[in-house]
């Protein structure tokens, strides 16, 4: 296993460690602290293996399965845990989890065509990972801020800005979602 795919590992080893610190705010102090920087560590890993895997021509298939495979368990996880904390709705991870299933359905399925298309992220696609990713570090670093006793629930609007970062995401990932349906039609009709 070369270093890029190695990386792409440690994302995926990271992340039971990052959803105990999400849960574990009565155990361990300054658990959300913890998750963040896990996070933190998990997200660069993902900048630095395609880096890595560029740079020193490390890309395997192997690879080009493993990372986005890695991203959506690392985003997925955090979803999962804001809806067991309360943070969020479970119908918005819901969206966000079924957009991320279709999608992958349709890269394999685009694939697996007689063409063998390689579906890359579009606009929307990047809009979304963004805005996700946003609301993920914005709505950890918030419960951070109340865990040290710099405000609390009822002093700063922090449900209300959870909820609009999350709607936000929520509506970026339909459409994104809708948009690959849309421009990848035809894989469907070839497909048998």
């Amino acid at each position: 296993m070369n270093l890029a795919n190695k990386l792409t590992m440690l994302r995926i080893i990271l992340v039971p460690f990052f959803a105990f610190f999400m849960l574990a705010a009565e155990l361990v102090p300054y658990s959300y602290l913890w998750a963040a920087i896990l996070f933190a560590i998990a997200s660069i890993t993902d900048t630095i293996d395609g880096k890595v895997a560029r740079k020193y021509n490390m890309i395997t298939d192997f690879g080009k399965f493993l990372d986005p495979l890695a991203d959506k368990v690392l985003v997925v996880t955090a979803l999962i845990c804001f809806v067991q904390l309360g943070w969020t709705s479970a119908w918005v991870v819901s969206i966000i989890v079924i957009r991320e299933f279709m999608v992958s359905g349709v890269r394999l399925v685009a694939a697996g065509s007689e063409k063998k298309i390689v579906i890359a992220a579009n606009i929307w696609g990047k809009l979304k990972t963004a805005s996700t990713m946003v609301a993920i570090c914005v709505i950890i670093g918030l419960h951070i801020f109340i865990s040290f006793g710099l405000f609390t629930m009822e002093s700063f609007p922090v449900q209300l800005i959870s909820d609009i970062l999350m709607y936000i995401s929520c509506l970026l990932t339909a459409v994104s979602g809708i948009i690959y349906l849309y421009d990848y039609r035809e894989i469907f009709k070839e497909a048998k």
